[in-house]
């Protein structure tokens, strides 16, 4: 699968020193905990909707399809970039594109890995 998340460049550059970074780590790190942990239901309730929505196929719950999906290990955090209510974390294992919501940073998509020079292909999205 195709995800077309590309990082503008210019933009992140314009967002500014007081872009809070912690709080799309902490949500990539529970995600991939709760996964980690076979805790699927917790790791769908840090989905965002239309991602829990779109990913498991007729007859089966949100649970079940990320129990069937390989995605790498997660690890540390080496990198994040925010911009606006969109953020890029990037950790040891995986790469997981998040949209902040009013209740606060879910996942859109994981599993992702770059594709020379096209979007990111995911595992998990939305």
């Amino acid at each position: 699968m195709r995800f077309p998340f590309v990082v503008p460049a210019l933009l992140l550059a314009a967002v500014g020193c007081a872009v809070d970074t912690t709080s799309p780590a902490r949500a990539a790190e529970r995600f991939h905990a709760a996964v980690a942990a076979h805790q699927e239901n917790a790791a769908c309730g840090l989905l965002a909707r239309t991602t829990a929505d779109k990913l498991p196929d007729p007859g089966q719950t949100c649970a079940q399809a990320l129990g069937d999906v390989k995605l790498g290990p997660g690890g540390r955090v080496t990198e994040v970039n925010v911009w606006g209510n969109e953020a890029q974390v990037r950790l040891a294992g995986d790469t997981v594109f998040l949209h902040r919501f009013a209740d606060g940073w879910r996942v859109k998509a994981a599993g992702c890995r770059p594709v020379r020079d096209l979007p990111y292909e995911c595992e998990v999205e939305g």
